[in-house]
């Protein structure tokens, strides 16, 4: 798991006094990210780069501009050069918002799907799920 701290700012607010839903997909964007350059080898990080394919938000409570954030993000599933993540935001420990997504690994020169190594996808995984990979 990563936890990824959630800084909110004035123009994530909407007019109706929340984050604008469409900010959580930027803050899973970055979360998502920001565990994979944490935890990927230097190297796999300068030849990868990573692209959204699917968000489904599930959004349970309002977040408000003074809120004190965070998303703990879980790799759920590796499938050729597919990823499942799993994102949860959350003030505390109230969740308010779970976010499933799929997510497709590119090499970086020619920008093509590429399957991670094992012992990459090991990073990431438990060791019961890499019999799948």
């Amino acid at each position: 798991m990563h936890r990824y701290a959630i800084g909110i700012q004035p123009a994530d607010i909407d007019h109706m006094g929340h984050v604008n839903n469409s900010v959580y997909l930027k803050w899973v964007q970055d979360a998502v990210v920001q565990y994979w350059e944490k935890v990927a080898p230097t190297d796999a990080v300068a030849k990868h780069l990573w692209v959204a394919l699917k968000h489904e938000i599930s959004y349970r409570r309002p977040t408000f501009l003074d809120d004190a954030v965070f998303a703990d993000v879980v790799a759920e599933q590796v499938q050729g050069a597919r990823a499942l993540f799993t994102t949860v935001i959350r003030r505390g420990e109230e969740v308010l918002a779970e976010v499933k997504s799929t997510w497709c690994c590119l090499d970086a020169a020619s920008l093509r799907p590429a399957r991670l190594a094992k012992d990459i996808v090991s990073r990431f995984l438990p060791p019961a799920s890499l019999e799948q990979v």
